[in-house]
């Protein structure tokens, strides 16, 4: 191979070694943020639950729910 025909090859290589060092960032960026929805998403989970209870027992001390 050539000098110049290397020097081309490195080139390239150093330009996708560089993609995937940004590919790699994205997709640490992109996994914390969906830590961050999953813990949001539990939140909420957990709270709709909890009203969830809490409308049965008022039901029930209001005789609505049919046993």
């Amino acid at each position: 191979m050539s000098s110049s025909t290397e020097n081309l090859v490195l080139e390239h290589l150093r330009a996708i070694r560089a993609t995937q060092d940004r590919h790699s960032d994205d997709l640490i960026e992109i996994k914390e943020r969906l830590g961050f929805l999953e813990q949001q998403y539990a939140s909420i989970s957990r709270r709709v639950d909890r009203i969830d209870e809490r409308l049965e027992r008022v039901e029930r001390r209001l005789d609505l729910v049919e046993t």
